[in-house]
């Protein structure tokens, strides 16, 4: 069975925690799982982007989906794993999970974040949205 996960990664702190999580999972394994690094953007609104050339706004996506990127990917090319990285525009939990069942993957990782309400003091909002939606594992790691 090819196990794939998907890896949720927005360039926070406990984003980097997760990939020091898969680090120490991935060397435990005889054969690593495959990775797919994914940033979610939040699409900007109508009334920015309609005074904006198309190109501009694909510019700035990328731009800010690669700087949410970089130290995880910096992390898993020191340690030698193979990884594919996405950058996806939408709303994060239904894309994220969508993109998941997409690719067939067996796990979604994500980092837990501690804002905002009583189940917020332990995970994010997107977090928690994510564990509702997925028909796959959802490994949070805090």
């Amino acid at each position: 069975m090819n196990t794939s996960w998907l890896i949720a990664v927005d360039g926070s702190v406990p984003s980097l925690k997760v990939i020091d999580y898969i680090l120490t999972e991935a060397a435990s394994r005889v054969t690593p799982p495959q990775l797919l690094l994914v940033n979610v953007q939040a699409p900007l609104s109508s009334d920015i982007t309609r005074f904006i050339d198309e190109k501009v706004v694909a510019d700035f996506h990328r731009e800010a989906g690669e700087a949410a990127l970089a130290q995880a990917r910096q992390k898993l090319d020191a340690a030698g794993l193979a990884y594919s990285a996405h950058i996806m525009i939408g709303e994060a939990a239904p894309t994220l999970v969508e993109m998941a069942k997409d690719k067939g993957c067996n796990l979604i990782v994500m980092g837990a974040h501690g804002f905002g309400s009583v189940v917020g003091l332990f995970m994010g909002s997107v977090t928690t949205k994510v564990i509702q939606l997925s028909t796959v594992p959802v490994l949070v790691v805090k």
